[in-house]
């Protein structure tokens, strides 16, 4: 039976390890959101343009529309990526949020609903799995979409007139690249918010 410093001193613990788990779980949720928000409007921006250009870009010398030469082939696949990207950052936003109940569920005067260590920590490692698989697709799309970009500023004759749409390097096209960067920002911040509670839950155990 336990006395009553030592009481107190599990109270403190358990205190101090649900704030830390709400302030963390608070600020890595409301980070990924915004990030993800950020990258979501880019790609609706970009798609949208692309899809625009696709309908009114007149073939040159013509003035017929051209149903290809508005568009830059080959970023769809950064697209696809870095929609991926925002999947895997809204799972893990939706981790954080989890360890936000966690820390409410540890200040309730209840013991039987206080949430086990080893939920918590299982929880607490599938957000840094969902954030290195979220970075890894996101680097994925980035990598596509300047691949495609720097093959497109190659092709660009130097000091000659462009006639050829496609072949212009446009504010949409960097939109793509901007969006894989806000998702590998957000996954970063999930995995290092995890990994350090992980860390930290498991240093106060030892200790």
């Amino acid at each position: 039976m336990q006395t009553e410093p030592e009481t107190r001193k599990a109270e403190y613990k358990r205190e101090r390890v649900a704030m830390i788990l709400r302030l963390v779980g608070w600020i890595a949720l409301w980070l990924q959101i915004a990030l993800a928000a950020a990258s979501s409007l880019m790609l609706v921006l970009a798609i949208s343009g692309r899809n625009f250009n696709q309908a009114v870009t007149p073939a040159p010398e013509t003035g017929v529309v051209n149903s290809g030469g508005g568009t830059t082939p080959g970023l769809g696949i950064g697209v696809f990526w870095a929609f991926c990207g925002i999947l895997a950052l809204l799972f893990g936003a939706y981790l954080a949020f989890r360890q936000t109940r966690f820390a409410r569920r540890l200040r309730n005067p209840n013991h039987i609903l206080h949430p086990k260590k080893t939920e918590v920590m299982r929880v607490l490692r599938l957000g840094v799995i969902v954030g290195l698989v979220g970075m890894l697709l996101t680097i994925l799309g980035g990598g596509a979409t300047l691949g495609v970009l720097l093959s497109k500023s190659i092709s660009q004759p130097q000091g000659v007139a462009i006639y050829n749409p496609a072949r212009f390097i446009r504010s949409l096209d960097i939109f793509v690249a901007m969006a894989n960067m806000n998702g590998i920002a957000a996954n970063f911040v999930g995995t290092v918010a995890s990994l350090g509670l992980y860390n930290w839950l498991d240093n106060q155990q030892s200790g």
